[in-house]
């Protein structure tokens, strides 16, 4: 047997095997704030999501009491006697094996050619959520209904019907290829028995069809956190499908498609509004009030204010991501020239133009 530890999911947790479901959550929040990679340094990172994802693991596993109940008879199941290579039909439930990535692993069966078919990881899902401009702002807890492929239920994720089991294949003793001899050559290829998976199933689950797994519907609440854009991406580790000969779970991606505001337009935190006055506001000044994604604010207007004129209003636009903050508000002038005027108003504009006298275009008469 090769010289390999199996993953003590109470000993990761950091608690006993008789510890509450209270006890282990409260271990798992206490090292998921220890080793979250966003909490560390850039050097520690890497090894920061490893042991990340460990706690995940094995958070995922014993804080739910069913697979819990599960995971302690499967570690039972080993520890009584099992020996590599003997079939499983031992009369022995070792519960759901499909949750338990190492297991095959500890035996040195986890890799082709020698035995049992590798482990694949679960598919990834990624599912699209759209919302409003003022829920990217906010935040917002959306209800979606997840189908994913799951580890059956009626067998339990070995494939095989209700009080059978997973027989090693005849044709290649387990080994999951036979050799060809060609000459002097010996040429091994998978077993056409069993597929290279080492395994067969006498009588398949009815539910699954010998697969080990089944679509399955969950309802889960995605908090989608303040400050998102349109295309982010959040990733919730293990909440994908189901891995295949005892896989770990995939993970589910949400991508975040953000609906258009009427009047306000965003640049990463920043938002921008066009403000529209009139030509004698602009030349005179005035005080607007102009909205903002919270309540309306006073903005002064300085006389001779130019059109396409920018005004920052600080701290006024979206807010960043884990808490950086908020963006700036941009407010963009727009002049709005009279289409039409009167006899008198024409009149006075003339009057103006004649005492104002200077031409803007000054700049431009040596090229003439």
């Amino acid at each position: 047997m090769a010289n390999r530890k199996r993953k003590d999911y109470y000993e990761i947790l950091g608690v006993n095997k008789s510890a509450t479901q209270d006890d282990i959550k409260k271990a798992y929040r206490k090292l998921a704030r220890k080793y979250h990679p966003d909490k560390v340094s850039k050097g520690e990172k890497k090894q920061a999501e490893e042991k990340f994802k460990e706690i995940s693991e094995a958070y995922e596993i014993l804080g739910d009491p069913k697979k819990r109940q599960e995971y302690d008879q499967s570690v039972r199941f080993f520890e009584s006697g099992f020996q590599p290579g003997a079939d499983f039909g031992s009369g022995q439930s070792f519960g759901d094996f499909s949750q338990f990535s190492d297991i095959f692993d500890l035996f040195g069966m986890g890799k082709r050619g020698r035995g049992y078919e590798a482990p694949e990881r679960g598919r990834d899902l990624q599912y699209n959520v759209q919302l409003s401009f003022d829920q990217a702002l906010k935040g917002a807890a959306i209800k979606l209904n997840i189908v994913r492929e799951d580890v059956c239920s009626n067998c339990g994720g070995t494939g095989a019907k209700p009080g059978t089991y997973p027989k090693k294949c005849p044709t290649c003793g387990g080994r999951g290829q036979i050799a060809q001899n060609q000459g002097f050559f010996s040429i091994s290829r998978p077993c056409p028995k069993c597929l290279g998976r080492g395994v067969v199933i006498d009588t398949p689950c009815p539910t699954c069809r010998g697969t080990g797994r089944a679509k399955k519907g969950e309802p889960i609440t995605v908090k989608v956190p303040a400050g998102v854009t349109d295309g982010s991406r959040i990733r919730y580790p293990s909440k994908g499908e189901a891995g295949l000969r005892g896989g770990p779970l995939g993970d589910l991606y949400i991508i975040t498609i953000i609906k258009p505001h009427a009047i306000f337009k965003r640049d990463g935190s920043n938002l921008s509004l066009d403000l529209p006055i009139t030509f004698t506001e602009a030349v005179l000044g005035t005080k607007v009030k102009v909205p903002t994604t919270n309540r309306p604010v006073s903005l002064k207007i300085p006389a001779g204010t130019q059109d396409g004129q920018i005004f920052r209003l600080k701290g006024k636009g979206a807010p960043r991501l884990k808490g950086l903050g908020k963006g700036d508000m941009l407010i963009k002038v727009k002049v709005i020239v009279p289409k039409k005027l009167n006899s008198e108003e024409k009149k006075l504009l003339k009057i103006f133009a004649e005492k104002y006298g200077d031409s803007p275009r000054g700049h431009l008469e040596k090229f003439m």
